[in-house]
C-alpha cells in the first residue's frame, strides 16, 4: 500500500464523517451565504479543529470566494482542500543531519510513546542510518522492558540502567555510546505524566543540560506523542507540555481509530507546532511522516 492509500485508509472514519457531511451540505445550498459558513463552521468542530481553527478556515475560504467571484456551493470543496494543506504545510520533515543527532520522546502514559519511538527507530534503520534508544522512562513499570522489545523488533541498540535510576544518567550513558559507536541517532524515552509540571521540568531540563553539554551543536527535536481519538485533550496536553518543554513537534496516534482528524489543525494552527509523524495503523510502516497536501487530499476525497 503506498503512502497516499495508508493515509487515505488511516483517515477513513474522520473523512466518512467530515467529507460525507460536506457533501450533504453543500448540495443543499444553490447559492453561497452566510448560512452555509455557519453550517461549514459547525461542521469543522465538530471534526475537532477547535472554534478558533474553524473560524479561520471559513474566513479564509470566504476571502477566496469573494476574491474569485465564486458562486457555486461545490467549488468550497476544493477550496477547503488547498486552504487546509496550506494552513498545516510545513517544517515536517525530523531534523536529524548531524552525527549524532538526539531525539527526545516526551508524553503521558497511554498515547503509544513506546510504540512511536520503535516505528521512527525502524524508519531511520530503513533510511540507512545507525540508531541508538536510551530507556530514560525509569519510573514506570515495564517501561524499559517494552522498549527492549521495540529495540529488538527495529533492529537497534540499547541502553538502560535499573528501574528508578536517574534519566539524565542513561542520557548521558546513551549519548557517550554513540559518539563511541558512530551512532547517527538517539532517541531517548522520557517519563509519560504532566501531574507535576515542576518536576517533569525539572528532569527533562537536567537531560537537556547533559545533550547540551556532550553535544552541543547536535540537531536535536523533542517530540510530543498524542493520541488523536482524545481530540481536545490532545490540543489540552500539548498547551501544557509546551509550556513545559522546547517541544519541536508532534507525533499523533491513532489517527485510524478516530473521526477527530481535525485536530491536525487545531495543533498547527492554535499552537503553532509542526506536525512531524502521524499513525494510522499497527504497522510498523504505519507510522507515516506528515505530508501536508497528502492529508488534506486524503481527507478531502469525494
Amino acid at each position: 500500500m503506498g503512502l497516499f492509500s495508508k493515509i487515505k485508509e488511516g483517515l477513513k472514519k474522520t473523512r466518512e464523517s467530515f467529507s460525507s457531511s460536506l457533501d450533504t451540505m453543500l448540495g443543499s445550498y444553490t447559492e453561497i451565504d452566510e448560512s452555509l459558513f455557519e453550517q461549514l463552521e459547525e461542521l469543522l468542530v465538530m471534526a475537532d479543529t477547535g472554534v478558533p481553527t474553524a473560524e479561520r478556515i471559513c474566513e479564509a475560504v470566504k476571502k477566496r470566494c469573494k476574491e474569485e467571484r465564486v458562486s457555486d456551493p461545490q467549488v468550497i470543496f476544493e477550496m477547503l482542500r488547498t486552504t487546509v494543506a496550506e494552513m498545516i504545510g510545513g517544517e515536517e520533515a525530523l531534523k536529524v543531519g548531524t552525527k549524532p543527532s538526539v531525539v527526545l520522546v516526551i508524553g503521558v502514559n497511554g498515547v503509544g510513546k513506546t510504540t512511536t519511538i520503535g516505528k521512527i527507530a525502524y524508519q531511520l534503520r530503513q533510511d540507512g542510518k545507525k540508531v541508538l534508544l536510551a530507556a530514560a522512562d525509569t519510573f514506570r513499570a515495564a517501561a524499559i522492558e517494552q522498549l527492549e522489545v521495540w529495540a529488538e523488533r527495529s533492529g537497534c541498540g540499547l541502553i538502560k540502567q535499573a528501574e528508578g535510576s536517574d534519566p539524565a544518567s542513561v542520557v548521558f550513558d546513551a549519548v557517550a555510546a554513540a559518539k563511541a559507536r558512530g551512532m547517527d541517532v538517539v532517541i531517548c524515552d522520557t517519563a509519560g505524566r504532566l501531574h507535576n509540571k515542576k518536576h517533569l521540568m525539572d528532569e527533562l531540563a537536567k537531560i537537556n543540560r547533559v545533550i547540551d553539554r556532550e553535544l552541543p551543536d547536535a540537531d536535536k527535536e523533542v517530540l510530543l506523542v498524542l493520541d488523536a481519538t482524545t481530540g481536545q485533550n490532545a490540543v489540552n496536553q500539548a498547551r501544557e507540555f509546551k509550556n513545559a518543554a522546547n517541544i519541536t513537534g508532534i507525533v499523533l496516534t491513532k489517527l485510524d481509530g478516530t473521526a477527530r482528524g481535525g485536530v491536525v489543525l487545531a495543533i498547527r494552527e492554535e499552537l503553532n507546532l509542526p506536525v512531524k509523524y502521524i499513525g494510522v495503523g499497527e504497522q510498523l510502516d504505519d507510522l507515516q511522516p506528515f505530508d501536508a497536501r497528502a492529508f488534506s487530499e486524503a481527507l478531502f476525497t469525494r
